[in-house]
């Protein structure tokens, strides 16, 4: 008999069925790993739909795994309210003695219910830079990050950057938070064939030689640097952008037409989660100058691929990539090209980074994260 029998933890799915990357991953990933390593431990996913079906599938079959869904609710602000507020009854129903909010939000009378409650807290980019959000989003984020802590028993933080600013912006007790880091799955270790990785290339004419970036074309993730440091580096080098275009996209095009680089950028959207690895693989060196990031699994994502990694200082980035890895100013060119030409092919100190990198992230593995949660959780259920 396991110290887990007969605990039930229910979780708030809504971005395990609906978001494709990002919180949607985190909580796939955690989920999975969670019930592979306790599996006496019952999983109850609550979510305000069945969303989408692929990422549901997502989510591994198992007995100790079960979707629970609102019965009897047409309108979309009614499922929204539920996962606000009406979802505590269901809980109690469902006789859940721990909750679990897996992307920074916590339903209103939770801690009146008696039910003990975690929530993973993300990034407070809201409150960092609120110059990146329209103001009635900036402050309904605000309201929802302080009302999450009043309800909380206790706050789950990806990094020591985010918990560094919860404590900044809230009055939450420090010694009701931990640093749990995200968990990130192993796909991208797996070496690619080189006969897809060639049909990859000539699918979306990659160049030859490439730094690669993964993430929104926005302001935050500052892909702007990387264009600018393009103009120190060898001609023959080019930047692949995987990610959604925003308005920001058109002033790094504006940027790379007036300097006459726009044929060495090159941006992509709608690449499969197949077709990812490939690209990665085929990368020299990954970039990735944001401004602010609450974790940055697209660095991960670049080591497990054999990639050296340029980031910028400011937020978290340090703590993703470690120190093997090169960090500069986010506003400095001058600095980024010099580190990415330190990180190309040739460059003697090239694998030895490599190398560190690899054995740095082993801690990120998703049976250490899920053991890490589980301490947590321990802490809440007195086991």
């Amino acid at each position: 008999m396991g110290k887990y029998n007969n605990i039930s933890i229910g979780y708030d799915a809504k971005r395990i069925v609906r978001n494709n990357t990002g919180l949607g991953n985190y909580g796939r990933t955690l989920i999975n790993a969670l019930a592979e390593v306790s599996p006496e431990l019952q999983l109850r996913l609550y979510a305000p739909d069945e969303g989408n079906e692929r990422l549901r599938n997502e989510v591994i079959k198992a007995n100790n795994i079960s979707f629970v869904y609102p019965k009897n609710l047409r309108f979309r602000f009614q499922k929204d309210l539920w996962r606000q507020a009406g979802i505590v009854n269901q809980l109690q129903q469902d006789r859940v003695q721990l909750y679990h909010g897996l992307s920074g939000e916590l339903p209103k009378g939770i801690a009146a219910s008696g039910i003990k409650s975690i929530v993973t807290i993300h990034d407070l980019i809201f409150l960092r830079h609120p110059e990146y959000y329209t103001f009635i989003d900036a402050f309904l984020y605000k309201r929802k990050f302080l009302h999450t802590c009043q309800e909380a028993d206790r706050i789950v933080a990806i990094s020591q950057c985010t918990k560094r600013d919860i404590l900044h912006y809230s009055d939450f007790p420090e010694e009701r938070i931990d640093v749990v880091y995200q968990s990130c799955g192993t796909r991208f270790r797996d070496v690619v064939s080189n006969d897809f990785k060639a049909e990859i290339a000539r699918k979306y004419q990659l160049p030859k030689r490439f730094l690669l970036f993964v993430g929104s074309i926005e302001e935050r993730k500052n892909l702007l640097l990387a264009v600018k440091a393009l103009l120190k580096l060898p001609q023959d080098i080019s930047i692949v952008a995987v990610g959604r275009k925003t308005k920001y996209t058109q002033k790094v095009e504006k940027f790379a037409q007036s300097h006459g680089i726009i044929p060495r950028l090159h941006f992509l959207h709608g690449i499969s989660n197949a077709e990812l690895p490939a690209i990665y693989q085929q990368a020299e060196c990954f970039v990735y100058p944001s401004r602010y990031e609450g974790f940055g699994i697209p660095i991960i994502e670049a080591i497990q691929s054999g990639l050296p990694v340029v980031g910028c200082t400011g937020s978290c980035l340090e703590e993703s990539g470690g120190s093997a890895n090169l960090y500069v100013d986010p506003d400095n060119e001058t600095d980024f090209a010099a580190a990415v030409s330190a990180l190309l092919v040739g460059n003697d100190d090239r694998q030895r980074r490599i190398e560190e990198s690899q054995n740095y992230i082993k801690r990120f593995e998703n049976g250490d994260v899920a053991q890490a949660m589980l301490t947590e959780y321990d802490k809440l259920l007195n086991l």
